[in-house]
């Protein structure tokens, strides 16, 4: 286990390198992006949730003065009904091309039909409204209870459900059942003196990042295809096209521009492979760029879900069994996020005895994408307001209860994996002990929540370059977007192993033919994995440079020792030379020095955090107001902890708005009816008080200074803990998603 120590350059917060372009406002973001003979591209999207295609002309649009270029599914290759593996999980090839560009059925409200390629934008959506596309209009199915019926209407006509190996006889919208088992479910609940069985509904929501998705593409004549955009792994982006096209990996290049929020939703592709075909059709070079409805219409929101939570306890306060049934949109396509759920939920605690079912559901809404710790907050709505409601019936401490079932070192989860060294119960501790939860709270219509939530992490493959300057500075070459500051905090993990300060590190983000492979920014993993491959590269480069110090002292390496920036002689040689020094002196001890590596490490570990909310509630409006908020969490070692402190308050203000206000709101014909911000209410300062954190720090184990993933967890308790204050405030159990005043009136029977 990483010791703990005293860093030189970790732990502190020196200014993020890409400060000054951002706020400046020269940073380059995909928008952004001109070329010579730019045409610019607008997709037709279908009005209908459900319709079967029967016919697309697009004669009127191919005549119509500035247009260049029209496609349609007809355009992309025949896709295979095959599964392709494509970095971030296999899906079904003929799925992902589909959602591309609909071939014979459009499955949801704003999905891509048609695309046209004009010399301004205007034109482009004056000739996509000449496109005429004839529909058969087939009813749509817009909840998960009611796409699981025997007789509702099948999206897929194909599709059989997979369940733990075996496939069904019969078509159905359910694609896909899996289960976890952890000892005797029915001896658990025999022993249990207290049993808590509650039902949970959660609303579609949409992950809000600010910048559109965006894409321009460009063909050489040699056959080399570029591609602009706003992505959250580039290398994604470059495999989902070489699929999705059948076009060589190695003619794509994708070069990512900065990223205006991803948070999940900028993994999947959407507008690049349209770009990509207007361009070769065109022969020049084409931007699309989604307009805000397209952006809440076409892409991936999280899904919505229907779960059932029951966990028995005995008098002492043990817990002893837990089950559950975990009910997920997939949205048009399968895919939901319920493995992840199925993983998360009980998670926090060591239950003997655990079965959890999971249930993956397509229905006529946007196939479902990412939104950081995906399924997880879902899941924790539903286990957490159970944990609360069994603490409230036991008369135990509801941080107490948790600390009495803690999940520590050696506890198995259900879904397999042990855990090793983890800080959940250090999490639930420093919640018990900070002012927040020790201050009193009895006003009346005030209310005071706690919850916990897990995110397991990932690790993926990462590559760095590290090029030493001959002025002592280093050109760190990586291939992770930076969406949260980890230009930082992966330059600051290589500055410690070097001895130099942060501000001597030049990151860049690089397209994909600059790098090695490079996983994406997400799944908490860049600031673990990148800054693992960061650590190794800068550990090259002092090898490299110990034996550019014994070249030049005439000793053998073994007699160079390097720390704090300085090399020494410990041969009894008085030779000293600091790391920039000698890196003004590598021309005459051999040349250039550059240092690399490239990993795939397998220790993430898994993310605890503990909130505690402090709210008020109206009862003549039903407005609940949030008064005060502190969440702690373990971060294994804070790299930069302003950004560790930034992640915790974004994930949180992010989960404030999925209990209070966000949801997708579709009327009887499947269409949302509030696909802007003015209507799809996300929280804003005005809504919000300061987010107060603390920071655990329990080392992981599986990185060299002990680094967790921090940025998905903090979004995981917020709704379970919101709930739960607004029972403590008004004595009424919340259980369905968002907690918006129409709901809130509804349940204290004021309409």
């Amino acid at each position: 286990m990483p010791e703990k120590k005293e860093y030189k350059v970790i732990g502190t917060r020196p200014i993020r390198h890409d400060g000054v372009d951002k706020v400046t406002g020269r940073a380059l973001y995909g928008a952004d992006f001109h070329t010579a003979g730019l045409l610019h591209g607008t997709v037709l999207r279908s009005p209908h949730a459900h319709a079967r295609i029967l016919s697309i002309d697009t004669s009127r649009a191919e005549a119509y003065p500035g247009v260049k270029a029209v496609v349609t599914a007809k355009d992309l290759p025949a896709a295979q009904d095959k599964i392709a593996d494509l970095g971030e999980g296999a899906v079904n090839l003929k799925y992902l091309c589909d959602n591309i560009l609909a071939s014979d059925k459009a499955l949801y409200k704003g999905h891509a039909i048609a695309a046209v390629a004009a010399t301004n934008a205007h034109i482009a959506e004056e000739a996509c409204a000449l496109i005429d596309v004839a529909y058969e209009v087939l009813p749509p199915v817009l909840e998960v209870r009611q796409a699981m019926k025997p007789d509702a209407p099948l999206i897929h006509e194909n599709l059989k459900t997979g369940s733990m190996g075996e496939t069904a006889d019969k078509p159905s919208n359910i694609a896909s059942h899996l289960q976890h088992k952890k000892g005797d479910i029915e001896k658990g609940f025999a022993e249990a003196d207290v049993i808590i069985e509650r039902e949970f509904v959660t609303g579609t929501v949409h992950q809000g990042y600010i910048e559109p998705h965006n894409a321009t593409a460009l063909y050489n004549p040699d056959g080399q295809l570029t591609v602009w955009c706003s992505t959250q792994g580039a290398f994604t982006v470059r495999e989902q096209l070489a699929e999705i096209l059948q076009y060589p990996i190695s003619k794509i290049k994708v070069v990512p521009m900065e990223i205006g929020g991803g948070f999940g939703g900028k993994i999947n592709v959407y507008v690049e492979p349209v770009a990509a075909l207007l361009a070769k059709k065109s022969g020049r070079p084409v931007k699309v760029l989604m307009n805000r409805a397209d952006v809440f219409e076409a892409t991936g929101p999280t899904p919505a879900s229907f779960i059932s939570v029951k966990m028995g306890a005995t008098k002492d306060g043990k817990l002893t069994a837990a089950q559950t049934r975990l009910d997920f949109e997939a949205g048009a396509y399968p895919g939901s996020p319920v493995g992840a759920g199925a993983m998360c939920i009980f998670a926090p605690y060591n239950i003997e005895n655990v079965l959890i079912d999971g249930y993956d559901v397509v229905v006529n809404k946007p196939k479902t994408a990412p939104y950081r710790a995906p399924g997880a907050t879902n899941a924790a709505f539903g286990s957490e307001t159970v944990i609360d409601e069994l603490a409230e019936k036991l008369n135990i401490d509801a941080l107490e209860f948790r600390i009495m079932n803690g999940a520590k070192e050696g506890v198995k989860r259900a879904d397999g994996p042990v855990f090793p060294r983890i800080g959940f119960i250090e999490s639930v501790e420093a919640a018990k002990q900070h002012p927040h939860y020790t201050s009193p709270n009895g006003k009346k219509h005030h209310g005071r929540g706690v919850a916990s939530g897990f995110w397991f992490n990932i690790g993926l493959a990462s590559s760095v370059t590290i090029n030493v300057n001959p002025d002592g500075t280093i050109n760190l070459v990586e291939g992770s977007t930076d969406i949260g500051g980890t230009r930082a905090s992966i330059a600051m993990q290589a500055a410690e192993v070097l001895g130099i300060p942060a501000e001597a590190v030049n990151p860049s983000v690089v397209d994909t033919n600059s790098v090695g492979y490079t996983a994406v920014t997400g799944g908490s993993r860049t600031t673990f994995a990148t800054g693992y491959a960061a650590y190794e590269a800068a550990q090259d480069v002092k090898q490299q440079m110990i034996a550019r110090a014994a070249k030049l002292w005439e000793v053998d390496e073994k007699d160079v020792q390097f720390a704090d920036g300085e090399f020494s002689c410990i041969n009894g040689k008085e030779e000293q030379i600091s790391f920039r020094d000698l890196s003004a002196r590598l021309g005459e001890t051999g040349g250039p020095v550059v240092g690399r590596a490239a990993v795939n490490p397998p220790g993430a570990g898994g993310a605890f955090a503990t909130h505690i909310v402090d709210l008020e509630v109206d009862e003549e409006t039903g407005k609940v107001e949030i008064l005060r908020y502190t969440a702690t969490q373990d971060a294994g070692k804070a790299i930069h902890p302003s950004y560790v402190e930034g992640q915790i308050q974004g994930g949180v203000v992010q989960g404030i708005g999925w209990a209070l206000n966000e949801e997708y709101i579709y009327n009887a014909e499947g269409t949302m009816t509030n696909a802007s911000f003015l209507d799809y209410r996300m929280p804003t300062c005005l809504d919000l008080p300061m987010i107060d954190t603390v920071i655990v720090e329990v080392p992981n184990p599986g990185h060299p200074y002990g680094v967790r993933g921090v940025g998905e967890v903090p979004i995981v308790p917020p709704p379970a803990a919101i709930a739960n204050a607004i029972y403590d405030a008004i004595g009424i159990r919340m259980t369905e998603l968002p907690m918006s005043p129409d709901r809130m009136l509804k349940a204290m029977g004021k309409i």
